[in-house]
C-alpha cells in the first residue's frame, strides 16, 4: 500500500501515509461515511449531510498540524511515536459512533447499550474487526494501550508519562475534535456565524511548565472568535426547534419498533434486530450497523397497521404534518415539567392522543468554565478574565421546547401562557393550582 494524499472540502490536502491508509481502508472504518454527522439536521438545513468519515479525517489532520506546530516551537518534547498515538487517537476518535451519530446513543433505542467511547474500544482492540487487526498491526498491542491511556487523559501508560497536552489535542475546550466540527458543520450548513481562524489558534498555542497548554496573549481574539462560533453553532444549528424534533421523532419511532418487535407484531432486518432487540451485541455485530440500514425503511413503516409508528415514520418520510413548538422563549425545563401534563390533558380534550401529540425536548447546554476546563492564557490567567466577551459565555444556557399538534397550537400556547404569567421564573406555587 503507498502513501496517498486525501483531498478534503475544509482543509485540503490531507496527507496520509500507508500504514494509516491501512486503517482507513478498513470496513469498520469506512462505515462511517454512512453515519451522518449532524443526525437529522438535514431536516432543517438540506445540504448537511455530511459524515463522521468526513469529520474524523478532518480532526487527524488538525491533530498532525499541532504536533507540527509543538515540535517547531518546543524542539524534542513530542517523540515521533507519541505524535503518531496522538494523530491515530484523533483519527479514530468517533469509530465507536451508532447511526445517526449521537442521537441513538441511548437504552431507548439499543438493547445492549454502550457509550461510543466503549464501542469504539472494543472495536480496536478486538481480533475479529479488520480495523483491529490493522490498528494491532500499524502499534502492537503495548501502543495500544497506551492510546487508550492517552484517549482516557491518563496521566501515565506503564510507568512511561504522559504529558497533559497530549490529551487535549483530542478532547479539551479547545481540541481538534470541536476545531474540526464547527468549521465543518458551518460550511455544511450553510450558517453564516463569523467562524474563527483555525491556524491562528494553533499558531498560539504553547505547552506550559505544567504540561498543559496556554495561550499567547496575542492569540486571545481568536480565542474569542473560536467560542463565540460555538455559541451561535449551538443556539443557531445544533438546537434549532426543527432539528430537536426530528431528532424526537426518529428516537420515538425506533424506540416504538423495538417495543412492538418483543411483542411479535413487527419483523425486523437483521441490523435493526440487532440494534433494537439483541441483548448481547458484539463489535463486529455493532460495527455492521449504520444510517441506511434505518432509512431503507421508512417507507414500509410510513404504512405499518401500528399508528404510532406510522405517524412517526411518515413525517420523517414525507416533511409533513409536523408539530409545532409553543412561541414561548423563556419557557424553563423547570415550568415545563410543572405543566406538561396540563397540556397533554389539553391535547386530549381537543380530540388527540397525548402520548404521541406531545413532545417535549429539553435544551442544556454548559456555559464556558474557567479554570476547571478553561483556556489558560501565558500569564497564568483565564482566557475569561482578560476577556468580557468570554466571560459573557460563562452562563448555561437552558430552554425547554414543548411541540403540539400545529391545529391547536394557538390555544395550547395561550393557555400555557395564562399559567406561567404569575412567575415567569419558577412555577412551584402553581403546580397544583387549576384553571
Amino acid at each position: 500500500m503507498r502513501d496517498r494524499v486525501i483531498r478534503d472540502e475544509i482543509h485540503r490536502d490531507i496527507l496520509v501515509p500507508a500504514s494509516h491508509a491501512s486503517i482507513i481502508d478498513t470496513k469498520e472504518f469506512q462505515r462511517l461515511r454512512s453515519i451522518q454527522q449532524l443526525s437529522t439536521c438535514e431536516y432543517v438545513f438540506p445540504a448537511a449531510t455530511h459524515n463522521r468519515f468526513a469529520h474524523s479525517l478532518g480532526a487527524y489532520y488538525l491533530a498532525k498540524e499541532v504536533t507540527a506546530h509543538i515540535n517547531e516551537v518546543h524542539p524534542n518534547l513530542l517523540n515521533e511515536s507519541d505524535a503518531e498515538l496522538i494523530h491515530l487517537a484523533a483519527l479514530l476518535h468517533d469509530i465507536g459512533h451508532p447511526p445517526y451519530s449521537h442521537l441513538l446513543e441511548t437504552p431507548e433505542v439499543y438493547a445492549t447499550y454502550h457509550s461510543h467511547e466503549h464501542w469504539g474500544r472494543l472495536m480496536l482492540e478486538s481480533d475479529e474487526t479488520e480495523i483491529g487487526i490493522a490498528v494491532q498491526k500499524v502499534l502492537g498491542r503495548d501502543r495500544l494501550y497506551r492510546l487508550f491511556a492517552i484517549m482516557d487523559g491518563a496521566s501515565e501508560y506503564e510507568g512511561v508519562p504522559i504529558p497533559a497536552f497530549m490529551k487535549e489535542i483530542v478532547s479539551s475546550q479547545l481540541d481538534v475534535d470541536r476545531m474540526d466540527y464547527m468549521v465543518r458543520d458551518q460550511a455544511n450548513t450553510g450558517a453564516q456565524i463569523g467562524g474563527f481562524d483555525i491556524a491562528r489558534v494553533i499558531r498560539a498555542l504553547r505547552v506550559g511548565d505544567d504540561g498543559h497548554f496556554f495561550v499567547k496573549l496575542w492569540g486571545l481574539p481568536a480565542i474569542e472568535a473560536y467560542l463565540v462560533t460555538r455559541y451561535h453553532m449551538y443556539h443557531q444549528v445544533y438546537f434549532h426547534k426543527v432539528n430537536m424534533l426530528t431528532q424526537s421523532y426518529l428516537v420515538r419511532m425506533l424506540s416504538r419498533a423495538r417495543n412492538l418487535a418483543e411483542q411479535g407484531k413487527l419483523e425486523l432486518s437483521k441490523q435493526l434486530e440487532l440494534m433494537l432487540v439483541e441483548e448481547e451485541l458484539t463489535a463486529v455485530g455493532y460495527a455492521t450497523l449504520n444510517d441506511s440500514h434505518v432509512k431503507v425503511i421508512l417507507p414500509e413503516w410510513a404504512n405499518h397497521e401500528d399508528n404510532i409508528l406510522s405517524q412517526y415514520a411518515t413525517r420523517l418520510l414525507s416533511r409533513r404534518d409536523f408539530h409545532k413548538s409553543l412561541r414561548i422563549d423563556s419557557l424553563t425545563t423547570e415550568m415545563s415539567d410543572t405543566i406538561i401534563e396540563r397540556v397533554k390533558e389539553m391535547v386530549q380534550e381537543a380530540g388527540y392522543d397525548p402520548e404521541i401529540e406531545v413532545i417535549s425536548s429539553k435544551i442544556s447546554k454548559l456555559g464556558y468554565k474557567p479554570y476547571v476546563q478553561g483556556i489558560l492564557l501565558e500569564d497564568g490567567s483565564d482566557a475569561a478574565e482578560k476577556s468580557s466577551l468570554i466571560r459573557s459565555l460563562s452562563q448555561p444556557f437552558e430552554r425547554a421546547l414543548i411541540f403540539v399538534p400545529d391545529a391547536i397550537r394557538d390555544d395550547v400556547e395561550a393557555k400555557v401562557r395564562e399559567w406561567i404569567m404569575p412567575s415567569q421564573t419558577s412555577l412551584s406555587n402553581y403546580s397544583n393550582s387549576t384553571e
